[in-house]
């Protein structure tokens, strides 16, 4: 069973998925962070928390250094037991996170390991964790795919050596279209990570190819309608 995960920071739409039976957690980042309005990290993922205090919720390091790194995932991760700290795999110069990686392992942290793009990467993980806290490996397939590669060879290494790790989960990010979901769940990937619009198209699903082809007709002809064309 793949879970689906909504990837948003909007307080609203996170109040509105955190109802919905098919949502089992919430991803964010510092730029959803931003888009979404927040101008104290902090005090804006208190927030959130006051009313997703039970489904997995991840909230993103933005430091760049081992130091900074450290500090900020302690603070994130106490605000919350439902909190995963997502550190990204390397920093802004390349540096693998592999001590901070293993250092908050240690200290029984929650972990989304994110921007992963590759079975190498995957590797280098999990020779960091230990086999029983919580330890999320986020791929990033539809960035991937939008450089002209298949990411699915990488998620099918990453899963096969995840394996013998059953704390280790492998999530489908960066989702570009509903039928990623049925691609994810077709791979065996532990969750997928989705915005609201593509899930709201999820929901939908089990339209038969005659009730599409009759919405796109009857779609073109209000709008040419409404645009008053003639010829």
């Amino acid at each position: 069973m793949t879970k689906i995960f909504c990837d948003i920071a909007d307080i609203n739409l996170i109040k509105k998925f955190n109802k919905k039976n098919i949502v089992k957690g919430f991803t964010t980042n510092p730029s959803l962070m931003r888009k979404a309005g927040a101008k104290d990290y902090e005090a804006y993922s208190k927030k959130i928390l006051k009313f997703c205090n039970i489904k997995p919720i991840s909230f993103e390091v933005f430091g760049d250094n081992y130091n900074s790194m450290l500090d900020q995932a302690l603070k994130i991760n106490s605000w919350g037991k439902n909190i995963y700290v997502k550190i990204p795999i390397i920093n802004s110069k390349g540096k693998f996170s592999g001590k901070i990686i293993k250092e908050l392992n240690s200290k029984k942290i929650k972990l989304n390991v994110t921007a992963v793009y590759s079975s190498n990467q995957t590797k280098k993980i999990l020779s960091k964790i230990n086999k029983k806290t919580k330890v999320i490996i986020s791929i990033f397939a539809g960035r991937a795919a939008d450089t002209g590669r298949d990411p699915i060879p990488e998620f099918k290494k990453s899963i096969k050596l995840s394996k013998n790790f059953k704390n280790v989960e492998i999530l489908w990010a960066s989702v570009r279209e509903p039928y990623n979901y049925l691609q994810a769940k077709e791979l065996g990937c532990d969750i997928i990570t989705i915005p609201p619009s593509i899930i709201s198209k999820i929901e939908r699903f089990g339209k038969t190819f005659d009730q599409l082809t009759k919405e796109t007709v009857r779609g073109f002809l209000k709008d040419s309608r409404k645009s008053k064309f003639k010829i």
